[in-house]
């Protein structure tokens, strides 16, 4: 490839919309071009890049057994409808209706489509199954940002296995689990394998593959000492057990004027670990009193996942004072008639204090269990950085990480909806048991670039760079020069190595910095004074190490950095 034939539109300066250091250098070093928000054209070299991405994950695929499909990406309605998600997934799914009338969306994922197609199976013979795709998924992203990390229109692989028990899950799962280490190894990216939360996906499980990252979006607590990783959405940890005094006969109140905030309670001898906070949240159109320590934040994912809700908002104050008769500050759980789900670790707890429902009383001497109907215990908080491993016991770290994959174990939900059964071995019809198993392939791409990048530039990992080589000839006007640039540049290409010589009629310095800012793995300059010398340099991208070969040397030499790095 000849760079005065490719379009690579590269910039001097980092674009002002740009934060994340791969959106600026994806932008600056001509790989895409945002179209609208969230949107973004693929130039040149991200399709190169995105292919060898696609090939490295296709690989890993078919090495486990898995069959490459290609689904629809526009949906009818039926499908969602029958799974109950077609309501649940809200304002981020694409809707329209066509010409006849029929209510369409475009695909957030494929659950519901390829239990459809997998209702042709019949039988526990035919099974194991597992297939995957590579397809454009669409989310209506209320705030997209990060140029490829959260976007409204990108390429997902996506993989369904089909088991006829939950042993058979077990196993795909751990097949899939293997394969993602191996894909993300080849893809440069260290991969952080994380408990979390199955979301609207549902089932028994999920583990997600996180990559460090400063402008990461979600958070994972973790333990270096054990190895315990979890998304903070399904964190927990180890605390001290509580020591509470007997407490009093019954509740107490206290006037407590201008307290609004579990700060201000501190100075009537009520410690936040001994403050009941009472929030009141809206779930699915009820009003629900949450509870926690006063020292402990909510994790909302967590209470969607304890209750199930698909529709969760805070309460107006207008609200809690209709149904409380205060406003939060005052507000407690203790004599209220509204449902109640409290965290775990209000459990048993005695002499506490909490709100009276009075603007400005407070009650003290509080016994949980004896004072307040709780309906439902779970764990709701959200835990904080140096709180002991529930593993290990040793400081918890919370690191801020890009989600690379998601493997779920989704049971029989999709295939009771949506009616895919076979007989058993004993002749019984059961529904299949599934899992769901996804790549973001541009949100890859971007991660890759987060962690393997300098002040120059992108620096890409041999596996996945557009080019391997790029031989650029110091002095294009130099017929000499261009000669012997143009004879290693044959030389390279005919050993089957991935090269661009870059013949534009530009200065030395203009080439150097696009080859950096690009990211090409290994440059091959040839100058004037080096070809005096029977000499070519060879420089290497990610330590700037640059060494003079002999000329006829040059190729084989290129050949075997190549071989060391694979």
């Amino acid at each position: 490839m000849r760079w005065s034939q490719m379009f690579v539109p590269t910039l001097r300066e980092d674009p002002a919309e740009a934060e994340a250091p791969s959106h600026r250098l994806l932008l600056r070093a001509g790989f895409v071009r945002q179209l609208t928000a969230g949107h973004y054209s693929l130039l040149p070299l991200a399709v190169r890049v995105r292919a060898k991405i696609v090939q490295i994950v296709r690989e890993e695929m078919d090495a486990i057994g898995a069959q490459e499909m290609l689904l629809p990406a526009l949906h009818p309605a039926e499908p969602w409808r029958r799974s109950g998600r077609w309501e649940l997934m809200g304002e981020e799914m694409f809707r329209l209706r066509d010409r006849r009338g029929a209510d369409l969306a475009l695909g957030m994922t494929h659950e519901e489509i390829f239990a459809t197609v997998a209702r042709e199976l019949s039988s526990y013979k035919q099974l194991p199954q597992q297939w995957y795709q590579f397809q454009t998924k669409f989310r209506d992203e209320p705030r997209p940002k990060g140029g490829l990390m959260r976007t409204r229109e990108f390429t997902m692989k996506d993989a369904y296995s089909f088991d006829v028990d939950r042993p058979g899950l077990d196993a795909s799962f751990d097949a899939y689990h293997g394969a993602y280490t191996r894909i993300f190894a080849r893809l440069g990216l260290p991969a952080l394998p994380c408990e979390a939360s199955s979301g609207t996906m549902g089932g028994s499980g999920s583990t997600e593959f996180m990559c460090p990252a400063d402008v990461g979006e979600d958070l994972v607590a973790h333990s270096p000492a054990c190895g315990y990783a979890a998304n903070i959405e399904r964190a927990t940890s180890a605390l001290p057990a509580a020591s509470d005094g007997p407490g009093l006969p019954a509740p107490e109140r206290f006037d407590t004027p201008g307290v609004r905030t579990i700060e201000d309670l501190l100075a009537y001898d009520a410690p936040g670990d001994r403050q009941i906070k009472t929030l009141v949240y809206v779930l699915d159109g009820t009003l629900t009193l949450v509870l926690l320590r006063g020292d402990h934040p909510l994790n909302e994912q967590k209470l969607v996942d304890a209750t199930g809700a698909a529709e969760i908002r805070a309460a107006e104050p207008a609200e809690i004072r209709t149904a409380l008769g205060a406003l939060p500050g005052s507000l407690g759980a203790v004599g209220v008639s509204l449902p109640v789900i409290a965290d775990e670790a209000l459990r048993g707890r005695r002499d506490m204090f909490t709100g009276a429902n009075t603007d400005d009383v407070h009650l003290r001497g509080v016994d949980v269990d004896r004072d307040i109907e709780v309906g439902a215990w779970a764990d709701l908080r959200e835990v904080g950085a140096g709180e002991p491993c529930v593993n290990c016991g040793e400081p918890l770290r919370i690191v801020r990480a890009i989600e690379i994959g998601h493997i779920f174990k989704l049971g029989d939900r999709y295939a009771r909806a949506l009616g895919v059964e076979v007989l058993d071995p004993d002749g019984k019809l059961v529904p299949v048991i599934m899992g769901s198993y996804g790549i973001g392939v541009e949100r890859a791409m971007a991660a890759i670039v987060e962690t393997h990048h300098d002040d120059r530039g992108i620096v890409w990992p041999l596996a996945v760079a557009p080019f391997q080589v790029a031989v650029v000839p110091a002095q294009s006007n130099d017929a000499n020069v261009a000669e012997a640039a143009e004879d290693l540049y044959a030389a390279l290409s005919a050993a089957g190595v991935e090269v661009v010589i870059d013949d534009r009629p530009e200065r030395a310095g203009v080439k150097f910095r696009d080859v950096e800012l690009t990211g090409i793995p290994f440059r091959v300059t040839i100058g004037r004074r080096g070809l005096a010398e029977g000499v070519a340099e060879v420089t290497v991208r990610a330590t700037g190490a640059t060494s003079e070969i002999a000329l006829d040397a040059v190729a084989a030499h290129v050949e075997s950095l190549l071989a060391e790095a694979v």
